[in-house]
């Protein structure tokens, strides 16, 4: 009896520091967050005060005003809509059908090429910048939407190709047999058979290939000089000046675009823990 009772007293212990270092975790993801939220309310000469958060007597809803109209939210919007938008659907669909490639077929050469692609995950994008940028001259790239979903859909094709190879090494291998048996094509086995079945991984990879492409600001600052074409991170620098900056504007600005994540995340959120935890699996 002595011995049940420790181990349910050690089982109680282990389950309670969990849920205080998740707590704890939680709270450091959070606050950034809030202190964004409430130093936007605030004017930007009482950013520097003594207290970390506090709620501001005034609000100052114009500087939402000021970020929406000044910034340029809906042009910047919409070009990032278009350049994340094809970026998605672009490495979704290359990645499903490259890890089908990998995972699913029997070729010589297909371990190589795995192993070639997955070398992308230990290369930072941002040190192909300059490589980049004059082959991107030399065809005629610069300032194009092109010029930025190319390397968008290159850097996210990695994880992707892992994630649908992870998914795809589970399905049983009589799925084809039996649509192949019954007539069907190759094309009607990927999008009526397989690709229902990994569903979450096209979630999974949508929502990570947007979310890296909607808050990346180096790579778009290096290839899009044009006003018409830049993006949404383009609005936060628009209130900086020579020697000072509209810091509370532009905090208004960040939590305008940090929204759409967020709420992408939150609608998702389920897929994507399926996809991730179903794609653990290795090919």
């Amino acid at each position: 009896m002595g011995g049940i009772a420790l181990r349910q007293t050690g089982r109680t212990a282990v389950r309670v520091v969990t849920m205080v270092f998740l707590l704890g975790f939680a709270v450091a993801q959070l606050f950034p967050l809030l202190w964004l939220a409430i130093y936007s309310l605030q004017r930007s000469s009482d950013l520097f005060g003594p207290e970390l958060l506090r709620w501001p007597s005034d609000p100052q809803w114009g500087n939402y005003v000021r970020a929406w109209v000044d910034g340029r939210i809906v042009r910047y919007f919409f070009n990032s809509l278009i350049v994340v938008g094809v970026a998605v659907v672009a490495v979704t669909v290359c990645a499903f059908l490259l890890s089908y490639s990998v995972a699913r077929m029997r070729w010589r050469g297909r371990r190589l090429v795995y192993g070639f692609v997955m070398l992308g995950m230990v290369i930072p994008i941002h040190t192909t910048l300059l490589p980049n940028f004059l082959w991107f001259n030399r065809f005629g790239l610069i300032d194009t939407y092109a010029g930025l979903i190319i390397p968008y859909v290159a850097f996210n094709l990695s994880f992707s190709v892992l994630m649908f190879a992870g998914l795809l090494s589970s399905i049983p291998y009589s799925m084809e047999d039996s649509a192949f048996m019954d007539g069907a094509r190759m094309t009607t086995t990927l999008t009526r058979i397989i690709a229902p079945m990994v569903r979450t991984g096209f979630v999974t990879v949508g929502v990570m290939a947007f979310l890296s492409g909607w808050n990346e600001f180096i790579m778009a600052n290096t290839f899009l000089a044009s006003e018409s074409k830049r993006t949404l991170p383009f609005s936060i620098i628009r209130f900086e000046g020579q020697y000072s900056s509209d810091y509370a504007v532009q905090f208004a600005v960040m939590v305008i675009v940090a929204l759409i994540p967020i709420l992408l995340y939150f609608l998702f959120s389920r897929w994507v823990v399926a996809g991730v935890t179903a794609g653990a699996v290795k090919e």
